[in-house]
């Protein structure tokens, strides 16, 4: 008995695991009153019953697994670790509990099961119900169905998926046992209460019978939307809120709820993809193209079965979509056009967004087949075009819709509006940018006007139904000139819409109110194809909603919105806009008008002979403006009397200068007309030039300009001046209109016009004139940039020599903010609009080549034949094409797909033939590029796959010129990248990752698609190549800023357990590295000026301007130029500060002193806190923790001027150091860790200025560190030191002086000892120069401090110094001979020992060279001395005691020695010296090292008596270290060593002891 009773004393844990079923129940009964006494779900106590829950449910004793149920119950509601065990549980509940005969125990199980859902373990309880449904057991498959159905009547569709659900369901309908078809049958209906009809398309094959049982049972359900009842712990709020509903069991609070309540679900969604491509016939490619109409439309039928499914796999439909596209366009017979039309809508709804990369190909094929008047070709058409519309975006496609609103035909203008009112119902007033309505409502606005009824009723409902969706107030500016007749008409046919994402659709209803006689026309197309686009978008799911009060586009800017539409809308507002310009008046009126505010004598002597008259006469009119109001003063009539004879002609230069005057006077203080502007324009065209009355009128020109904005102005003046022959007033026109530019900015400017112009001056034999245009292009290229090169390529060479020059002077100068503008109640108004689309990219101004027609068939053959040669050709046309054409529409014809062919060529050079063709493109095309990204931007990514290093990186560039014009939206929509990254290629793998890596930290927020990348992310970190792995860690904290840890950890529930394991170690790291996401851009700041408002010069690019939460948005005050800051990534938009203000951010200190911040961050790093600042290349993590750490420390306009992409804020940032580095020497030391580890970045740069500019900069630091006594910690020394032994490789000589001069200087902050190691592995570089330099240095401390820098030991050193004496570079033999005859020098014939075993070959060239250098080293050359790099003396007082002495002088000199008669001069030297060492050491070390480099010193000892002193020359003499102490073991061994080298015999040697003393 007593063995029956033992297991009682064993704790708990060892009871639950006894092999007597009593112990255990005994166990789990405690177990159970345990876990519900402990309060603190956080409690340790909890953690060790975590391997012990599997085996409470499993247990084989039906008594003891009751309880043990009833424990595990307990345990998983109230321990705050219980979802670890999900996975095990449930799977254990599936298998052991719902076999059992008990319903206790089943029902205990689906309780564990619903408990797990509630603490948010919804997925691995779903995914192991969903493998019960395979097992054997009849009564496991039930449980775990009734499982499914209970949590989902409980938690709703939300919570739990419904898709993998509805996947099996069908099976499960098909199941031998009644008992699972029925529970299947509840199932589908309660799955029915949540998603209604999107279950029927999934269940239309399963029994007709069943079919019809269910739909009996669907009519039964209640209509009201379900609600969930459980919420999980996260939903308390919505809890409280349920209840509280319950208790006051109201119907009103109920129906508020009701549609929130109400999930959207697509069908879509549920159903399973169909491969349709390998089922098409054999012969279809043929049958398409047979001439037998019958063949032709046997084909069709086969395609129109296929696409039937309502989901198709995606696949490269390009043939087939190009097989369809050409029956539609080109086939005569209407029936067959008809039936392709459906069959490329099938495709379109079947594949849905995968379809969006052909959709440019087929739009413009359907819209020019709507002259075909047969109404059930139209009706195809539509339902075909509005299924196309919902895979891609209404921008992608609209430059193919405005292409034929000009049409001839009425029925493609008018199927073409029907089809903008169908998309436009489809859109939000966010899809609706003003950008892309000014273009249709410009096109509208004409139709309304059109002589055919049904295009002026398509062209109303267009745009009422726009009107609808943006709201009035941004319609506005489009609708300000139409009478009010169709202004109501537009109002009308609003209010008639009824939008796809309002509370409701009409397009059925409105499809039957509409007259039967119009179904050829307006009736059957506007509303059929409106209702499928509704319900194809419904079924998809609609975005966001937008506020009905939100408009369109931002509001102007200093100016008021027009509240109504049929006033206040100001400007130039589309094509057809007319300007309000002022009425010309007469002579006389102009006279009567203004006798009325000058006086009579005034008027009387205006044309008076005597210049001296018409002076006085000026002066009365000047003081007569100077005192007029605003309102009473008749600008026109005063310039036109100041045009009365003489007027412009005149002679005197001081009346002449009067007069220009009063013009400025007028034009700033009037309302000031352009009929006011074309009466003084000429004449001041004409003095221009003038050398006495010039900058006169040029005055007047710039008042003018802000009167009457200055795009109009600068096009006026230039117009005149080269109309005539005049070359000083062609000369000062540009001079003029430069400094114009940079006053006023750059919006609106007609950029052909003076491009024009330019290339005429250009053409001038004047050289004035051509200086004066090359001026003019180096200040549009501040707005333009590169492109603006493009259009004077053809120049000749010298000319274009002389444009490159300027525009490199303005490389990386950015535009200042304009100081005016047109003024607030000026005269007219013409310049708002393009002022205020000053945002937008410059180069939308320029003229754009259609190269549509010259893609022709023969040369898409050409590039596809079979003959590399032939298609080599084919691709160098194309190349030619597009050079030529230099900016060209987006229509490229059918050049997509044979290039993308060519993507995959076996030819390597073709394939970079292709790329850099891409290339061309993405520059040539600009933003519009966009709507190629699919189906020609996403195929370059396959290439980053290629073996070649040198294929990648060509397509890595090309793939970076497509994002600059694009952004990153539509290359991380869809699945594309996804499935990229699912091929097992490492090469495509580490590409894109590292690509991703650095382009998502730059973005703001991402498309949600980002998420399908996850899965073949975590795979990537399992990879066999060490270098995926590598980059998809990188990758890891960039797709966690955007997507959040605990979404990627949920995404880690499908992996195994081996492997999430792992992959949740990696995120718990990459979330301490996480980089914060970029602050959203400033928006354009106004700057305001006397007398005006200046508008936005700035430009981004339209792929910024659309991914303002995607792509960081350039400077909206800086042009974008073409130079490195074009390139920019990642660059932060900022306001521009005004001048004081910016003056003001940078008074202040730019280091901040933080007390122990230096010592944290080396703590921090030992701790493995941060990452250990070691790499061989810099990586955007090791950027972005420099970053974390400066932002404490160091001044923030600093740390931007740092960070900054352009290499010119860099120099900014340089300059800035320089100047602050002796006032700040306290912050500078605080930070030089971080200081250092910035120049370690800028030592990877390829820009040889910043580079200079860096090692100018490091000299000051560490002269100013050695003179504060500062010593270099090992920390700060090992993440700098060994970047700068990698510049001492450079190639450029200049770069390796100044590093060897700087690791000279370190010596004297650094233990000459610990910079040896790091010297050392220098040698180990692939690069000879880097060997060469290093062994050299080596050579220098080994005769600098002898052998005691050796490091770890003289043998092991020497013996690798040695064995490059075999190396087959000379440059390294020959250093690495010297410096181990410098050793030979130091320690004799023991060098021998020290450097082992050499090869007969080796030990006879370095016996030779000990014999040729002799026993001491000063005997080396002077030259080889003089190319060493040589300390200077600072700021010495005592520099003018010693001199270098010419080298002409050198010889004779030489002959000199010092002997016993020069000891007195060499004893004053030395006092001399002593002196110096009393009065600092700084000025000792400076000395000496010139003494000991330079070989003939002069030293002055009396008035008229010099003595030449000769010293030894030696190749460098170093000072003593500063720790060189650290050598010896005590300081007594320090003394005597030094007290050694005092009495040597080398002079150099003494002089150094004596240093040292």
């Amino acid at each position: 008995m007593g063995d029956d009773t033992e297991w009682m004393k064993l704790p708990l844990e060892q009871r639950s695991e006894h092999k007597l079923w009593k112990a255990r129940l005994n166990s789990y009964e405690e177990a159970v009153k345990l876990f519900q006494t402990i309060d603190d779900e956080k409690n340790p106590e909890w953690s060790k019953y975590l391997g012990l829950i599997k085996k409470f449910v499993t247990d084989s004793n039906a008594v003891a697994q009751l309880k043990g149920l009833e424990a595990a119950l307990a345990y998983i509601e109230n321990a705050h670790v219980a979802g670890k065990t999900a996975g095990e549980v449930v799977s254990g509940v599936v298998n052991k509990v719902f076999n059992q005969p008990k319903p206790r125990a089943r029902e205990l199980g689906m309780d564990i099961c619903l408990m797990y859902v509630e603490i948010e373990k919804a997925e691995p309880v779903q995914e192991e119900l969903l493998k019960g449904l395979d097992n054997k057991n009849p009564k496991i498959v039930v449980a775990c169905i009734e499982t499914i159905r209970k949590a989902l009547s409980e938690f709703g569709s939300k919570i739990i998926l419904l898709k993998p659900i509805v996947k099996v369901l069908p099976k499960l309908f098909e199941s031998r046992e009644k008992g699972i078809r029925d529970e299947a049958k509840l199932l589908a209906v309660e799955i029915y209460r949540w998603i209604r009809d999107a279950l029927r398309p999934p269940l239309q094959n399963i029994n007709s019978l069943q079919l019809k049982e269910l739909e009996e049972e669907w009519v039964k359900l209640p209509t009201a939307a379900p609600k969930q009842t459980r919420f999980l712990r996260s939903q308390q709020d919505l809890k409280a809120k349920f209840e509280q509903q319950q208790a006051a069991a109201g119907d009103g609070d109920e129906g508020e709820d009701e549609e929130d309540a109400a999930p959207q679900v697509d069908a879509y969604e549920l159903l399973e993809a169909v491969e349709i491509l390998s089922k098409l016939p054999k012969d279809f490619y043929e049958k398409i193209e047979a001439k037998k109409w019958q063949e032709r439309k046997e084909a069709l039928e086969a395609v129109e079965a296929l696409v039937k499914n309502p989901k198709l796999e995606a696949g490269d439909y390009a043939d087939l979509v190009k097989a369809l596209k050409k029956v539609v366009g080109k086939d005569t017979n209407v029936m067959l056009v008809s039936l392709a039309a459906k069959c490329l809508g099938g495709l379109a709804s079947g594949l849905r967004k995968k379809f969006g990369t052909y959709a440019g190909h087929v739009v413009p094929t359907f819209l020019e087949k709507f002259k075909e008047k047969k109404p059930q070709v139209v009706q195809a058409l539509q339902d075909a075009i509005d299924a196309v519309f919902l895979t891609t975006t209404l921008q992608n496609i609209s430059e193919d819709v405005l292409g034929v609103m000009d049409n001839k035909n009425p029925s493609i203008k008018q199927q073409a509006s029907l089809f903008l009112a169908r998309s436009f119902r489809c859109c939000t007033s966010s899809m609706l940018p003003k950008s892309m309505l000014k273009p249709f409502c410009a096109a509208l606005l004409k139709q309304i006007n059109d002589s055919a009824a049904e295009v002026r009723d398509a062209a109303f409902e267009a745009l009422g139904t726009a009107l609808k969706v943006v709201g009035e107030k941004a319609m506005n500016p489009f609708l300000a000139d139409i009478d009010k007749l169709k202004l109501d008409r537009i109002k009308e046919s609003s209010e008639k819409v009824d939008l796809a994402y309002g509370k409701k659709g009409g397009g059925a209803e409105k499809k039957d109110s509409k007259p039967g006689a119009a179904a050829g026309k307006s009736g059957s197309t506007g509303s059929g194809g409106d209702r499928d686009m509704k319900d194809s978008t419904k079924s998809s799911g609609p975005p966001k909603k937008v506020p009905a009060s939100k408009p369109g586009g931002p509001p102007k800017k200093g100016k008021a919105t027009a509240a109504g539409l049929g006033g206040g809308a100001k400007g130039k507002k589309g094509a057809d806009t007319k300007e309000t310009v002022e009425t010309e008046l007469s002579l006389e009126v102009c006279e009567e008008k203004a006798a009325a505010v000058l006086p009579p004598s005034c008027m009387q002597l205006l044309d008076s002979g005597n210049w001296k008259e018409r002076l006085a006469s000026m002066e009365e009119f000047q003081k007569a403006v100077d005192v007029m109001e605003k309102s009473e003063m008749p600008c026109q009539a005063l310039v036109k009397m100041l045009a009365k004879k003489p007027g412009w002609k005149e002679t005197n230069f001081q009346v002449m200068q009067m007069k220009l005057r009063i013009v400025t006077l007028i034009a700033q203080k009037g309302n000031f007309s352009k009929t006011s502007a074309f009466v003084v324009l000429d004449g001041l065209v004409d003095k221009i030039g003038d050398v006495k009355c010039g900058s006169n009128a040029k005055e007047a020109l710039t008042a003018i300009a802000e009167a009457c904005c200055l795009p109009w102005t600068a096009e006026q003046v230039v117009s005149m001046a080269f109309g005539q022959k005049n070359p000083k007033n062609q000369s000062e026109t540009l001079n003029w209109l430069a400094n114009a530019i940079k006053e006023f900015g750059f919006a609106g400017l007609n950029v052909k016009a003076f491009i024009s112009n330019v290339k005429t001056a250009l053409a001038a034999t004047n050289p004035a004139v051509r200086t004066s245009a090359i001026t003019l292009l180096g200040v549009m290229y501040l707005y333009m940039g590169a492109p603006l090169r493009m259009f004077f390529e053809e120049e000749k060479a010298a000319l274009l020599a002389q444009i490159d020059a300027e525009f490199e002077k303005m490389q990386g100068q950015t535009p200042l903010a304009p100081m005016r503008g047109k003024r607030s109640g000026g005269g007219d108004e013409e310049c708002d609009e393009e002022e205020e689309e000053g945002g937008n990219d410059v180069t939308d101004l320029l003229p754009r080549v259609d190269i549509g027609d010259k893609i022709t068939s023969d040369l898409v053959s050409k590039i596809g034949d079979k003959n590399w040669k032939i298609r080599k050709e084919g691709l160098e046309e194309t190349a030619a094409i597009i050079s030529e054409a230099k900016f060209i529409q987006p229509n490229l014809g059918e050049l997509p797909s044979a290039l993308k062919n060519r993507l995959n060529d076996s030819n390597k050079i073709l394939v970079q033939q292709t790329l850099n063709i891409l290339q061309q493109i993405a520059t040539a095309v600009g933003p519009n590029v966009r709507q190629h990204v699919k189906n020609l931007g996403i195929p370059i990514t396959t290439v980053l796959g290629d073996s070649k290093n040198t294929v990648r990186a060509a397509a890595l560039t090309t793939l970076n010129s497509w994002v600059e014009q694009t952004g990153m939206k539509e290359w991380l929509e869809g699945e594309d990248l996804a499935e990229e990254l699912k091929k097992e290629n490492p090469f495509l793998r580490q590409e894109i990752l590292g690509w991703l890596a650095e382009k998502l930290p730059t973005l703001r927020t991402v498309p949600s698609d980002l998420l399908l990348c996850i899965p073949p992310l975590y795979s990537c970190l399992e990879d066999r190549n060490g270098d995926v792995r590598k980059r998809a860690q990188d990758a890891l904290p960039t797709f966690m800023m955007h997507l959040g840890y605990d979404k990627m950890v949920k995404a880690t529930g499908k992996l195994k357990a081996a492997s999430k394991d792992q992959v949740v170690v990696m995120l718990e790291k990459a979330r301490a590295i996480m980089p914060a996401k970029p602050d959203a851009p400033a928006k354009a700041a106004t700057s305001k000026c006397s007398g005006g408002t200046a508008s936005s010069s700035g430009k981004t690019s339209s792929a910024s301007e659309e991914n303002n939460t995607l792509e960081s948005k350039p400077d909206p005050k800086k042009a974008k130029p073409g130079g490195p800051a074009a390139k920019a990534k990642g660059a932060l938009g900022k306001k521009v500060p005004n001048k004081s203000n910016q003056e003001e951010d940078k008074s202040g200190p730019i280091f901040i002193v933080i007390p122990n911040g230096k010592e944290q961050r080396m703590k921090d790093e030992k701790t493995l806190k941060v990452l250990k600042w070691n790499f061989t290349t810099p990586r955007d993590e090791y950027i972005e923790q420099l970053k974390t750490q400066m932002s404490t420390c160091i001044a923030r306009w600093l740390q931007e001027e740092m960070f900054h992409a352009d290499f010119h804020h860099h120099n900014k940032a340089l300059a800035a150091m320089t100047e602050h580095l002796e006032s700040d020497k306290e912050g500078c030391i605080s930070c030089l860790d971080l200081i250092l580890k910035w120049f370690t970045l800028r030592f990877f740069d390829t820009n040889t200025s910043v580079l200079m500019k860096t090692l100018e900069y490091l000299k000051l630091l560490f002269g100013m560190l050695s003179r504060e006594n500062y010593h270099l910690l090992d920390n700060e020394a090992s993440s700098f030191i060994p970047y700068l032994v990698l510049k001492v490789g450079e190639p450029k000589d200049v770069v390796r002086r100044v590093v060897r001069a700087i690791l000279n200087m370190m010596c004297k902050v650094y233990p000459a000892s610990k910079m040896f190691p790091f010297l050392m592995e220098g040698t180990k570089s692939k690069n000879s120069k880097q060997r060469a330099e290093c062994l050299e240095e080596l050579g220098f401390l080994f005769e600098s401090y002898s052998m005691n820098v050796c490091q770890p030991s003289p043998a092991k050193a020497l013996k690798e110094i040695a064995s490059h004496i075999g190396d087959r570079d000379t440059s390294v033999r020959n250093a690495a001979l010297n410096t181990v005859v410098t050793v030979y020098n130091v320690c004799g014939d023991q060098v021998f020992k020290l450097i082992g075993n050499l090869s007969e070959k080796d030990m006879s060239m370095l016996e030779e060279r000990i014999k040729r250098s002799g026993k001491k080293p000063a005997a080396a050359p002077a030259k080889q001395a003089e190319e060493k790099p040589q300390r200077t003396l600072g700021g010495n007082t005592y520099a003018g005691l010693l001199r270098k002495a010419p080298a002409e002088e050198l010889p004779s000199k030489l002959n000199c020695s010092l002997s016993f008669t020069s000891l007195p001069l060499l004893s004053k030297i030395v006092l001399c010296l002593f002196s110096l060492l009393l009065d600092g050491q700084n000025y000792v070390s400076n000395i000496l090292g010139l003494v000991c480099v330079l070989p003939v010193l002069t030293l002055g000892l009396g008035d008229g008596f010099c003595e030449v002193v000769v010293l030894p020359t030696a190749h460098r003499i170093r000072a003593i270290s500063p720790h060189f102490d650290d050598l010896h073991s005590n300081t007594a061994s320090t003394i005597n060593f030094v007290i050694s080298q005092v009495a040597s015999g080398d002079i150099n040697t003494s002089i150094q002891a004596l240093a040292q003393v």
